[in-house]
């Protein structure tokens, strides 16, 4: 009995063998080469983490903001300024931090009605956030 299911297997295994040979070789799958209406760029993103300019250092006025509501949160040790709409709260931690060597404990962002970001960056309790201000020349 065994004689009479051993030729049919050995034909089915050699079938399915051939079967996983095209799959893998790629017969079965073949794709057409895709012509996109807008090729892939040369692949550097500029995402601004290694950026110094996320708060628009090069421009004095804008850099920070001196509204009254901001000169109050300066007591509370916590410096506003407006940044570019691109960077996420680290890269502003980041973009601060470099060039100054201040310690945050916090970093908040938010988008106002007119469309630029606004960062308010809480330093930690052992710097002053009227110092540095001084130093800055925000004040």
């Amino acid at each position: 009995m065994t004689g009479t299911l051993g030729p049919p297997q050995t034909e089915a295994k050699a079938k399915a063998l051939m079967a996983k040979k095209a799959v893998l070789n790629g017969v079965h799958n073949f794709q057409e080469k895709r012509h996109p209406r807008h090729p892939p760029s040369d692949g550097q993103r500029h995402c601004g983490s290694e950026d110094l300019n996320i708060l628009r250092r090069a421009i004095p006025g804008e850099t920070s903001l001196t509204t009254e509501s901001a000169m109050k949160k300066t007591e509370d040790n916590t410096l506003c300024s407006l940044c570019m709409s691109g960077p996420n709260r680290h890269q502003v931690k980041q973009a601060v931090k470099k060039p100054s060597d201040i310690d945050m404990a916090k970093v908040n962002t938010l988008i106002r009605p007119d469309g630029e970001k606004k960062a308010y960056v809480r330093l930690a309790p052992d710097y002053g956030a009227s110092d540095i201000a001084n130093k800055t020349g925000i004040i």
